[in-house]
């Protein structure tokens, strides 16, 4: 029986032109690499913007599935949709109960939680899985801090592809659970994610896999555009003035940055993509945001000890990408304690009834810090990306939150339990 991947439509020609060296500017083939021999710098794809602008259209757009492929004139690959779970195209919420109470005007959620295993990962990984495909592999793998295995584990099954996947030991038990389900292999590591994502790039030399964030990272990345594609959308294609987003290695928030600027490159938005972008980090975890505090360049790694594991990354390979971008935006980096991410998630819950995971609890304690402190403002049009939806990382947030009282089976003990909330509730 053939697979997903290889019972897709004709292959289309692709908007990427080459992969060029972030550092040292040198370029290279479109193939399975992700650093430069020259200098060793990260490489990212790079596009023919004057082809896109030429192919893709708000009318194409609005035309197309209600996924991320419906910008695939802006996505690394040719198969076209190769692989669909349904990621992406997730709610844009407004939150005028969250704004009334950090004091703000216009805010909007980017409710990520709704991604098929529910995170922002589907996106990266459907592209990743496609681009794999394209180049012939069929065994995916990937080291993660737990989002990341979840969904390239269920892509690869989806796909009927072998797949490894790679996970610090004391990882969370649920998504422990909701990655070894998909049936692939599930291997815990004794360390931590730097610890990890070391093995892998090792492996990574040694078996003709595809490693979604390793060798495929300069395509795996480009998934991430589309949060921004989307927000840009779901705004009547206008971009909004500030957005805040959480930085892990770094990757999400400078891709989201590149998918705002190219919608204005090609012609998509109307006015310009001003965006200023601001990182949200765990204080047991925050090498970028302490760099910006200090304000120098040097990221120095850390032994990360926060209960938001899937931003615990203590050497981010996009670190200074991230802080460069933050400050050419005129935005911020702030770092928040493992009592205000729970507060965050409580504060969300409360407010819009979205449940979001320990990473999310870190956007929304931030925007409020930010909020506080005057750098997101009043008058500014504030996008909050929350990238995971809360079951999760139940370990977190159980320890705080349960039943508000627990009382016999009868009328009487129901009433002395909550009598006066029975009054202040009558009109």
């Amino acid at each position: 029986m053939p697979s997903v991947l290889t019972s897709v439509p004709s292959p289309v020609s692709s908007p990427v032109s080459s992969l060029r060296c972030r550092e040292c500017s040198r370029t290279y083939e479109a193939g399975p690499t992700y650093t430069c021999e020259w200098c060793f710098g990260p490489l990212e794809a790079v596009y023919d913007y004057e082809a896109v602008a030429a192919t893709v259209s708000r009318e194409r757009i609005a035309a197309g599935p209600a996924s991320i492929w419906r910008y695939a004139g802006l996505l690394p690959t040719t198969r076209v949709p190769a692989l669909d779970l349904g990621a992406g195209f997730t709610p844009l919420v407004r939150a005028d109960r969250l704004a009334a109470e950090l004091g703000l005007g216009e805010l909007w959620i980017k409710d990520d939680t709704r991604n098929p295993t529910n995170s922002f990962k589907d996106r990266v990984v459907a592209v990743a899985l496609s681009k794999a495909a394209e180049l012939g592999f069929r065994t995916v793998a990937c080291a993660s801090t737990g989002n990341l295995a979840n969904s390239v584990a269920a892509h690869a099954a989806h796909a009927g592809l072998n797949s490894f996947v790679f996970v610090p030991a004391d990882l969370e038990a649920g998504k422990t659970v909701t990655t070894a389900v998909y049936g692939g292999n599930l291997v815990a590591v004794e360390g931590n994610y730097d610890d990890v994502n070391r093995l892998c790039a090792e492996l990574a030399g040694e078996h003709p896999w595809a490693f979604v964030n390793v060798n495929l990272r300069p395509y795996y990345a480009e998934g991430s555009k589309t949060l921004a594609f989307e927000t840009a959308e779901q705004l009547g294609w206008t971009a909004p003035d500030h957005v805040v987003v959480p930085v892990a290695s770094g990757s999400l928030l400078t891709k989201i940055a590149k998918g705002f600027d190219e919608l204005g490159r090609v012609g998509l938005l109307d006015g310009e993509p001003a965006v200023r972008i601001s990182g949200a980090q765990a204080q047991g975890c925050s090498p970028v945001a302490a760099a910006f505090a200090e304000g120098g360049d040097t990221i120095r790694p850390v032994k990360p000890s926060t209960i938001a594991k899937s931003l615990a990354i203590g050497n981010p390979a996009d670190g200074w990408y991230a802080l460069d971008v933050v400050r050419r935006s005129g935005g911020a980096l702030a770092a928040v304690t493992d009592d205000e991410i729970v507060e965050g998630i409580r504060l969300l819950a409360r407010t819009e009834g979205i449940f979001a995971e320990t990473a999310g609890g870190v956007t929304i304690a931030t925007l409020a810090r930010l909020a506080a402190t005057g750098v997101v403002r009043r008058d500014e049009r504030v996008v909050a990306y929350v990238t995971g939806h809360g079951l999760k990382t139940l370990d977190g947030i159980a320890p705080r939150v349960g039943p508000s009282a627990t009382i016999a089976p009868t009328i009487d003990a129901f009433h002395r339990a909550y009598s006066t909330h029975i009054l202040e509730a009558r009109p």
